[in-house]
């Protein structure tokens, strides 16, 4: 009787210092959708420079892109503003044909010179994920050439590097395909900035919906566009509240003052089991979650420390406990269920055979050395176990708790020791994730490859770089599937990188709730279909 009565204080507890109202039963509206989660990842909604989980998630209900995955069937790449494509003889140019009679939420019509100012715009920006286009040899002083509208229905881009043009087209899927409205943006740039600052948090696309308001580290509002290529979504507002608490979520949630909960945690999950008024489903992703060593730190410069770091990590403990059901092991960094992966684990919990290793490195009594983390769930339990495990083998840890926009911006400096992180594929092709975990063909500090995990943990490995190079450029494809795998194996025993587990996401609902879609890649989430 006692806990029957405490469990709801203690959750208004939470809620109450969480800065959030006592829990009141109420329904969200029919039309609006009230979404829960953690969103303090966000630091901006440009589609030029978003390079984070939710504001990816996002910028995919603003924006059509120029190549797509659409939420009615997620294994197939199709055309987003674009209705169709040539490719040429030598693999060098494609050649694209707009949709008709597309609008952007302006009323603006969407243009083949909106398509490509929107490319030249990631270029010339230069902001974290434009490598996913620059790689194809498109720099400021050619994109200009290389990117260009060939007349009222149709643009043109031209490659100068050896790849397939599968690859180049998956590509232009990822969030730096985002197609913006040129006139609405280059109305609000200030000093040829290309709207960069005002892009920030405002929207000018032609998705289903439109940004109304984003708050940072409290929610994100956008109402739907009427005049869709698909419809008008059903839902007329979708309110993304951050909500850090899983406890707090699930509260709010069994109250009915949210429709979905997106990340709750296990036990959160298990709770509920037996509400007839909550759904659970699963959403297998391809989010791969790790921890990298920063081989510029004296102690980390060792490829026996990163073996032995790899040999400290107690994966089965953390499956089996507060991982249970949401992750699953996984040590290749190419997701499992994916075209190409390597499904290999060579590593588990092995206390002894780090000591030696890290005898062999001249570090018999160990170390001592910062683990950066987020500072939410599960980020933090998986810090902990792993502080817990590298102390077994005389590595001593701090941990840093820090939220996203802290730590994003300081990893990307380079400026870590160790970190746990978390990545997901910018598109569904294996070469996203090999070009940053396993390339680095440039590892000086100016070089500022800010979107390359290698480069980023100061690790280079010219054979491992020029691997990466022939697969993106093999034309045969079983031939190019072997040098995927064989990659992954390598990667796996000579890198700095201990990757350890790939998410099951796991969005509990109210049971009106249907439609929702949370794709393997983090870019993938629709709120177009959901109905109530």
């Amino acid at each position: 009787m006692g806990l029957a009565w405490k469990r709801p204080l203690i959750a208004t507890g939470l809620l109450l210092s969480l800065g959030l109202a006592p829990p009141v039963m109420a329904e969200t509206p029919p039309d609006m959708l009230v979404v829960g989660g953690r969103i303090d990842d966000i630091i901006t909604l440009d589609p030029a420079e978003v390079f984070e989980f939710n504001g990816a998630e996002v910028s995919a209900n603003i924006y059509d892109r120029i190549m797509m995955y659409e939420p009615e069937n997620l294994t197939e790449l199709v055309g987003g503003v674009v209705e169709s494509w040539e490719i040429s003889d030598d693999g060098k140019t494609i050649t694209f044909t707009m949709r008709p009679d597309l609008t952007f939420h302006s009323g603006n019509p969407v243009r083949p010179d909106d398509a490509v100012y929107s490319l030249k715009r990631v270029v010339k920006l230069n902001k974290t994920p434009s490598f996913i286009v620059t790689q194809f040899g498109w720099t400021e002083d050619n994109v200009d050439e290389l990117i260009e509208v060939v007349d009222e229905n149709r643009f043109r881009i031209t490659i100068t590097e050896d790849f397939s043009p599968g690859l180049v087209l998956n590509a232009l899927s990822a969030t730096i395909g985002s197609v913006v409205d040129e006139q609405v943006v280059e109305a609000n740039a200030v000093d040829g900035d290309m709207g960069y600052d005002w892009l920030k948090n405002h929207s000018a696309g032609s998705g289903a919906f439109e940004l109304v308001t984003w708050n940072a580290n409290e929610t994100v509002v956008m109402e739907s566009n009427p005049d869709y290529r698909h419809g008008a979504p059903a839902m007329q507002r979708v309110v993304i509240r951050h909500v850090p608490e899983p406890a707090a979520q699930r509260l709010l949630l069994e109250n009915g003052d949210i429709d979905i909960a997106r990340t709750l945690t296990p036990d959160q999950i298990a709770g509920l089991a037996g509400n007839d008024d909550i759904v659970v489903t699963d959403h297998p992703k391809a989010t791969l979650y790790y921890v990298a060593a920063n081989v510029a730190v004296e102690e980390l410069s060792d490829p026996r420390v990163w073996e032995a770091m790899k040999y400290l990590i107690d994966y089965d403990g953390m499956e089996e406990t507060f991982l249970q059901g949401q992750f699953v092991q996984h040590q290749s960094f190419w997701p499992k269920g994916t075209w190409a992966s390597a499904d290999a684990m060579p590593y588990t919990l092995d206390v002894e055979k780090a000591k030696a290793l890290l005898a062999e490195a001249g570090y018999p009594e160990g170390f001592e050395l910062q683990i950066d983390s987020l500072n939410t769930a599960p980020f933090m339990d998986m810090a902990q176990s792993v502080q817990s495990t590298l102390a077994q083998g005389g590595i001593r840890t701090e941990i840093i708790p820090q939220d996203g926009s802290a730590l994003w911006p300081k990893y990307r400096a380079r400026r870590h020791q160790l970190i746990l992180a978390r990545w997901g594929p910018d598109y569904l092709d294996p070469h996203s994730n090999a070009d940053s975990f396993a390339s680095n063909p440039d590892n000086s500090e100016e070089a500022g490859l800010t979107g390359v995990l290698a480069w980023r943990n100061a690790w280079a490995d010219d054979e491992i770089t020029e691997m990466t190079a022939a697969a993106r450029s093999e034309l045969d494809l079983e031939r190019r599937k072997e040098i995927y795998e064989e990659l992954q194996l390598l990667h796996q025993v000579r890198s700095p990188f201990a990757i350890m587990f790939q998410q099951n996401e796991q969005v509990a609902s109210r049971s009106n709730v249907e439609g929702f879609v949370s794709g393997p890649v983090f870019d993938l989430v629709y709120y177009r279909n959901v109905t109530k």
